[in-house]
């Protein structure tokens, strides 16, 4: 037994057994003891077959033809097939734990490499503060958010989620990461960001993967918040204590080659705001009766506390979410990106 049963050594048989099909009735020898098959059947030129199994795991089977009884000891080639058995069965897993080893070290690289994908330092100052919180569901995460200062009058701030997982769903963030920020240095209309964007997913992952993807620009002298949203969660915007979600946009990028739709919302007279988003990680953790976390309870921490810096809003978000789930697990990655602005404080 290797990945699949077959012949490993053959010697002296009439028939070639390394292209014959293992018949898995052998599975139910426990012992060894006389063939006994189908006429049709190639093993008949065999008199007896010797089970080689270790704790209670079938590794392989010997088959013996021309036997005597006094020429040859059957338990004696069991035992002696045991020893060579386990020792190659032993080989096998060591290799396959360096394997491990090597696989797990590449995604530790990995891992570390992703983290370029985040911004380094986030702005914590009177008129910008931006924090975040961010759990990868494995050592390799599909979740991106950033904070790109355009010039002195606009900001960009956005979040986005890759569908799948893995390294091929992480390289596909990365690209996308790179991307955005090649095209802001480039243009800051949204709608000819969002439409390269689209036609780089839709090329590179060929309808494999979509992302979803939130981004916006706050323009600081006629205080206007730009925005398009696709197919992300809604954000939460909160303004003269009017709480509201940011669903204008389109649909996931990556899943048409044209986007069927594309409208970009437009907030004017936005002095004083905070921000919160999140990924679908934080909203679809359940507790231990299956319910979903969802956006409610996330909507009423911030709806309840509009004054706290965005570091103590997620704190609280997080603490929410932690007792709502007990002991349960999470099944995706965690991002939470709040931002607060009060351009009165410059």
């Amino acid at each position: 037994m290797d990945d699949q049963w077959d012949c490993k050594v053959n010697f002296g048989t009439e028939a070639k057994f390394h292209g014959v099909k293992f018949d898995h009735t052998f599975l139910n020898y426990e012992k060894i003891q006389a063939v006994k098959l189908a006429k049709s059947s190639p093993f008949n030129e065999f008199q007896v077959i010797v089970p080689i199994a270790h704790k209670a795991r079938k590794l392989a089977f010997v088959f013996i033809s021309g036997y005597d009884e006094e020429e040859i000891n059957t338990n004696f080639i069991q035992a002696l097939s045991n020893i060579i058995i386990v020792a190659i069965e032993n080989k096998k897993l060591a290799r396959k734990q360096i394997e491990q080893e090597m696989i797990r070290r590449e995604l530790e690289i990995a891992g570390n490499v992703q983290q370029f994908l985040f911004p380094k330092h986030l702005p914590d100052n009177g008129e910008i503060k931006v924090n975040s919180f961010y759990k990868p569901h494995h050592s390799i995460g599909g979740d991106y958010y950033d904070f790109i200062r355009i010039s002195d009058n606009q900001v960009l701030f956005c979040i986005a989620d890759v569908s799948g997982k893995g390294i091929p769903a992480a390289l596909l963030m990365s690209n996308f990461q790179a991307s955005l920020r090649t095209l802001v240095r480039k243009t800051t209309i949204l709608k000819e960001i969002i439409h390269e964007l689209n036609y780089l997913v839709m090329s590179n992952a060929e309808g494999q993967h979509f992302i979803t993807f939130f981004v916006a620009i706050y323009e600081k002298d006629i205080k206007r918040l730009k925005y398009v949203n696709s197919g992300h969660n809604p954000p939460i915007l909160v303004s003269n204590k009017e709480v509201r979600m940011l669903t204008e946009g389109s649909t996931v990028l990556g899943a048409f080659a044209e986007l069927p739709f594309l409208n970009v919302g437009k907030i004017e007279n936005l002095n004083k705001f905070l921000f919160c988003s999140f990924t679908d990680g934080l909203t679809e953790i359940t507790n231990s009766q299956g319910v979903e976390f969802g956006d409610t309870e996330i909507i009423k921490v911030v709806r309840e506390n509009p004054e706290m810096e965005p570091d103590q809003l997620n704190a609280a978000i997080i603490a929410e979410m932690e007792l709502f789930k007990g002991k349960n697990g999470f099944k995706d990655d965690i991002t939470l990106f709040t931002c607060k602005i009060d351009t009165d404080q410059q």
